[in-house]
């Protein structure tokens, strides 16, 4: 039980500071550009589905080093990387409504913040694994 509530610590952990990023990000590229995806993709979007997917692969993760404890966290890292290589089909593909200017700037807004779960991840799990015990008491 100690894996799963370290592994759900850093899902959350890692989908809050993901979330954090990809508003800096927003922020960053929009007044760069004077662009405003805020129609199309809110703040509450972001955070959201941050928290999920790094809660989701916190879960994959557990799983996965329960099952397969030698390899488990080396196919966790390789799905996790591919699946977020996967996902920008969809900001690639994804139709602007007409009246909306610069559309070819979307998938260049999109698809790095489809990456900072993973990157997130990938940053917090050495930090956490390798942490104090002492410093991890708030999970029991």
């Amino acid at each position: 039980m100690e894996l799963f509530k370290k592994s759900l610590v850093i899902g959350i952990l890692s989908g809050v500071l993901s979330g954090v990023a990809c508003l800096i990000f927003t922020k960053i590229y929009q007044e760069a550009l004077y662009l405003d995806f805020s129609k199309i993709v809110s703040t509450s979007n972001l955070f959201g589905a941050s928290i999920f997917a790094c809660t989701l692969a916190s879960i994959g993760f557990w799983g996965l080093k329960t099952l397969l404890p030698k390899i488990g966290e080396l196919i966790f890292n390789l799905l996790f990387a591919i699946l977020s290589f996967a996902s920008i089909v969809g900001p690639i593909g994804f139709k602007l409504p007409l009246d909306f200017e610069f559309p070819e700037m979307f998938p260049g807004y999109a698809i790095p913040m489809h990456f900072f779960p993973a990157l997130i991840w990938f940053t917090l799990r050495p930090l956490i694994k390798d942490a104090n015990p002492n410093l991890l008491n708030f999970i029991k």
